[in-house]
């Protein structure tokens, strides 16, 4: 009997099952399993295979004359700084973010400016007609560049017509996961079409050598939708991020084979398109509330570019069985281990409290050395003490209690001092000679403890409220638990009931 074509591929990873199973081995996802019909796909008998020979090449040593790979203005300084520079010819880069968060925007800009300055740039959309596109590009005030477009899903069909005339400098296809390829015969979507069709225009971006920027649908975890093998295809993987209720938009590489990882671009949305920002320190710190407790500056980097951002606590009493911990911008992780730490070895009680941190601006911060500052902003919010507004924390907390160093110190400081910013609180050990730090108060921490006592002294009461009993008012019974002190003591040990908050109290030394 003739062996079934069919087959079974999840569409999440692209795992291939002889029947439908309700959850994929391989990923671990329930109801991804679609019907493909894998006859275009199948190998062929090996009567009917090729006979000859494969070719001998010529192999070479490390050694030898390498030349920088030559590179393309996009037009965006933004763009370029994402892509290392430019864009490479021959490259294909694979661009995903959330529905409606700016893609189509950013791409439209993108070829508006490459053609203008005199290169062909095609724009082929599988989604939006050619009278959509047009209508974007008269609100964005690009109606009169030379873009060539066109509404199209035939792969085929699209390598025919881009083959003709001169090579494009620029090719944006939206989205790949309406593009479909005669070569197999599945549904436009499916996994063996978007890793058809992906492999196809890869081929001719590197026979031909046009950059293609292929748009990639995410899923509900933020994830390129489809197979992983595309994101090992393509040479760069860009992710475009941010809150719908944010101006602020992050173009962050996560793969580039010609450039660094982890480099960020930042644009605000405004009504007429994305708007580059060239120093996101200031636009994150400019609608700072100076003398609220519960705010830190960070100095963060982002790639090669260090980054100011405000972080923003929350400590308030629960009502509830267990606390709430809410993060917006951070690790969830890494707040349960500063939290742990805080009440293990500052004896910072949060276990009645529910705790809330967030990153002003919209910004994702993923390196440990916001440690410091989120401690430092927890503190500040539950002993109600406002931290300098001039000052600016960077540092990792390990498990110990021991704020360790990190990278780039001089990098942080630089900008701290560009921006205005007089203090900063860092490791007692930094990494390198630590350069840029004129006019900076540099305040060295080697441990949690002695920063929390530093905060904690500050403190004023917060007015509590009586829980409906009239004439009772109910003082705080403590925060801050056993933290020690200069001379042996600790501060909360001889507090005694209904009497002032260890925490309120300047000890006379």
């Amino acid at each position: 009997m003739a062996k079934n074509p069919l087959s079974f591929v999840c569409q999440n990873c692209g795992a291939a099952y002889s029947r439908w199973v309700g959850k994929c081995e391989a990923c671990g996802e329930w109801n991804t399993l679609a019907e493909e019909d894998t006859t275009g796909v199948t190998s062929a008998p090996v009567s009917l295979r090729s006979k000859r020979k494969g070719r001998t090449f010529q192999l070479e040593s490390l050694t030898g004359k390498t030349l920088d790979a030559p590179r393309l203005s996009s037009g965006m300084t933004e763009l370029d700084r994402v892509t290392g520079g430019g864009f490479v010819r021959g490259s294909v880069l694979l661009v995903g973010g959330d529905p409606g968060i700016g893609k189509s925007t950013l791409l439209t800009q993108a070829t508006s400016m490459m053609a203008r300055a005199g290169h062909r740039a095609v724009y082929i959309s599988g989604e939006e007609a050619v009278a959509q596109v047009r209508l974007r590009a008269e609100r964005l005030g690009l109606a009169d560049a030379p873009v060539q477009l066109a509404a199209e899903t035939s792969v085929e069909d699209i390598i025919s017509t881009l083959s003709e005339g001169s090579v494009p400098r620029l090719i944006v296809i939206d989205s790949i996961q309406t593009m479909w390829t005669d070569t197999v015969e599945s549904a436009p979507g499916t996994v063996t079409q978007v890793r058809a069709s992906a492999q196809a225009l890869i081929r001719f971006a590197k026979r031909s050598g046009a950059t293609i920027i292929l748009v990639g649908h995410v899923t509900k975890d933020g994830q390129i939708a489809g197979p992983r093998v595309v994101e090992h295809m393509v040479d760069a993987v860009l992710s475009f991020e941010g809150e719908g209720s944010q101006q602020f938009r992050i173009l962050r590489a996560a793969k580039n084979r010609f450039g660094p990882t982890d480099e960020i671009g930042v644009f605000e949305m405004t009504g007429l398109g994305l708007r580059e920002v060239t120093n996101p320190s200031e636009l994150f710190l400019s609608e700072r509330d100076l003398g609220s407790p519960g705010t830190a500056v960070f100095a963060g980097i982002e790639g090669t570019r260090p980054v100011l951002v405000e972080m923003q606590a929350l400590v308030a009493p629960t009502s509830l069985g267990t606390p709430r911990r809410a993060v917006v911008g951070w690790d969830p992780s890494r707040l349960s281990m500063v939290l742990a730490v805080l009440e293990a070895h500052c004896g910072v009680k949060l276990s009645g409290h529910d705790v809330y941190l967030n990153v002003a601006g919209g910004l994702r911060i993923n390196e440990p050395a916001a440690d410091l500052a989120a401690a430092a902003a927890l503190v500040s919010s539950l002993v109600n003490a406002p931290l300098p507004p001039d000052a600016v924390y960077f540092g990792e907390i390990s498990l110990s209690g021991a704020v360790r160093p990190v990278a780039q110190t001089s990098a942080r400081l630089k900008e701290a001092a560009k921006l205005g910013f007089a203090r900063v609180v860092l490791p007692e050990q930094t990494r390198g000679e630590p350069g840029g730090d004129a006019g900076l108060t540099l305040n060295s921490v080697g441990g949690l403890t002695s920063l929390v006592a530093e905060i904690a002294a500050r403190g004023t009461p917060r007015a509590r409220p009586n829980n409906g009993h009239p004439g009772d008012p109910r003082e705080d019974s403590g925060y801050l638990d056993d933290l020690p002190a200069e001379n042996g003591r600790s501060r909360g040990a001889s507090v005694e009931k209904n009497a002032t908050p260890a925490r309120f109290r300047r000890q006379d030394r």
